[in-house]
């Protein structure tokens, strides 16, 4: 841990970021272009575009970050953007000062032959009208946005879409409102659900980074912003949650979609789930466990973007139509690939599960069962239960997990329960990149409160529950329940000698200290009291893992 606290203090005070100049010529910038919508309000927006009298075809993102919230310019060169000091990377990055937070690079794109876009979403930045975050209003702006920028003289008409979280989120409901010209979308790690990805997930608030990204932006804004009053008053799925899931279903453009298991806490879920959902023919999912911004603007990553691009925007033969649809990269541990795979969908097809009992008398995972029927209680703000599986073989992990448990509580009522798969090595904890520069990661992760233990049958599929969330079931003292746990997309290799660890708590499973602990990430803990774990007989607790059919 003593070393993750210097590594994290290292990069805040010298983050691992090159801030380089924009090139002097070659370029024509367009800075606070108005563009009008359907409703007349105004946005506004920045145009990178080569000094050409040809075409180009364009890269459009949106967000409500700031177009004009690039890196300042210093006496003797450029500022770093604050975040990268408060969400560190592990791993260098590299982009010019016109590039906006989370944005494509403009300098890289426009040296390829492509026009860039940066626009303020409405009500934010410079553009007119009352923004609100995840709203639909933010679908046809960009449906508009798309065909203002196909109609101008200097494209092609075909236009593109790309950009980090909130300008992928962005991207799924632009695509949902199939504008004409739109004719690819790059969302590298955005969500599709801000309710079970984000704001509840498992029906459980979270309490960390939505009040940290909610207060800086209106800071930085100096305008109301009511997303997190809104999560507070709405504990269960209703209408307002409902019109902030992306109707993915509806987007049949192709679709280079980044889903990586480094964001468990942010956008994982919704990544994977927009791939799986999406009705493109063409789409291709690209994996990873590295730092959010350093994989996007790394030369790998962008090539990848690129051989997307340029064959969907500018009919290049790149080869991307004979590529399989998903990368798979294992990790062993923070830094170590061990493995990167091209499959042909996800989870790979041939993936087998083993169930895995839990033994309250041994405290382990066993792969016989179920056992005799037994029990065991915790309290839901202590150290929680743990159980064991001793691995005697090299395995790799790769997939969705599940936790199926049979759970009581005493006095009735209610818990959240936090279920966590680790790995360790010789006793000790191996760490995985997490989410917000966090590199002491689990495995991967899965909450919910028993309340909400209802299955969404429309969603739901063997092995992967997804949850209701319309009402809630307390339960009546001494009652034992099933709840089945989904635990996000890993991809882990385990080796022989190596433990698998399941942990059980009614708490978030990491610290809140910034320099310790995983900052800003927080979920509403279980009230005190305690919570009984039933296994074996009728009451067979398990968890489900995913082995790679290439081992």
């Amino acid at each position: 841990m003593a070393h993750l606290v210097r590594e994290r203090l290292a990069r805040r005070i010298r983050p691992l970021v090159t801030i380089t100049a924009p090139p002097d010529e070659g370029v024509v910038v367009e800075r606070d272009v108005a563009v009008p919508m359907r409703d007349g309000v105004r946005l506004r927006v920045d145009v990178f575009r080569p000094a050409t009298d040809e075409p180009v075809a364009v890269l459009l993102c949106a967000h409500p970050y700031g177009k004009d919230n690039t890196p300042p310019r210093r006496r003797h060169g450029w500022g770093i953007p604050r975040q990268y000091r408060v969400l560190t990377q592990s791993r260098p990055i590299s982009h010019s000062a016109w590039t906006g937070w989370e944005a494509p690079d403009p300098a890289h794109w426009v040296a390829r032959g492509y026009a860039v876009i940066n626009a303020d979403l409405r009500g934010w930045g410079r553009s007119e009208g009352e923004g609100e975050l995840f709203s639909a209003q933010e679908g046809r702006d960009g449906h508009d946005l798309v065909e203002w920028a196909a109609a101008q003289s200097w494209s092609t008409g075909r236009v593109g879409m790309t950009g980090v979280s909130y300008l992928a989120i962005s991207q799924w409901a632009v695509a949902a409102e199939r504008p004409p010209h739109l004719a690819a979308i790059c969302p590298w790690e955005g969500f599709t659900d801000a309710y079970r990805d984000f704001a509840r997930p498992g029906g459980v608030r979270e309490d960390g980074f939505a009040v940290m990204w909610t207060t800086m932006l209106r800071l930085a804004s100096g305008k109301p912003v009511t997303f997190r009053h809104e999560q507070k008053r709405r504990p269960l799925h209703d209408a307002w949650w409902a019109a902030r899931a992306r109707d993915i279903e509806k987007i049949d453009v192709p679709a280079l979609v980044c889903g990586s298991f480094s964001d468990h806490d942010l956008h994982t879920r919704g990544s994977f789930e927009g791939f799986r959902r999406i009705s493109s023919e063409h789409k291709w999912l690209y994996t990873h466990r590295g730092p959010k911004w350093a994989t996007y603007y790394s030369p790998e990553a962008l090539a990848v973007q690129a051989e997307f691009f340029d064959h969907f925007l500018r009919d290049q033969d790149t080869g991307v139509l004979g590529r399989p649809r998903v990368r798979v990269e294992v990790r062993e541990d923070t830094d170590t690939v061990s493995s990167v795979h091209q499959v042909a969908d996800w989870p790979p097809p041939g993936t087998t599960y083993r169930r895995l009992h839990l033994d309250t008398t041994h405290r382990a995972l066993s792969e016989i069962g179920p056992g005799e029927p037994t029990e065991m209680s915790w309290r839901t703000r202590g150290a929680g239960l743990s159980f064991r599986w001793h691995i005697d073989t090299d395995i790799e992990l790769v997939g969705p997990m599940c936790a199926n448990l049979w759970v009581s509580l005493p006095r009735g009522g209610d818990v959240s329960l936090f279920v966590g798969v680790s790995k360790e090595r010789d006793g000790r904890d191996v760490g995985f990149e997490g989410s917000y520069g966090f590199r002491g990661d689990t495995v991967t992760h899965g909450m919910l409160r028993a309340s909400h233990r209802r299955l969404d049958p429309a969603l739901s599929e063997p092995g992967r529950p997804v949850h209701a969330h319309t009402d809630e079931e307390p339960l009546a003292p001494g009652e034992i329940v099933p709840v089945e746990i989904a635990l996000l997309p890993s991809a882990t290799l385990f080796r022989a000698g190596e433990v698998l660890r399941l942990d059980l708590r009614g708490h978030w499973l990491q610290a809140r200290n910034p320099l310790t602990g995983q900052f800003p990430a927080g979920y509403r803990p279980s009230a005190r009291g305690t919570c009984v774990l039933h296994t074996g007989g009728d009451h067979d607790s398990t968890l489900s893992v995913p082995l790679a059919p290439w081992r």
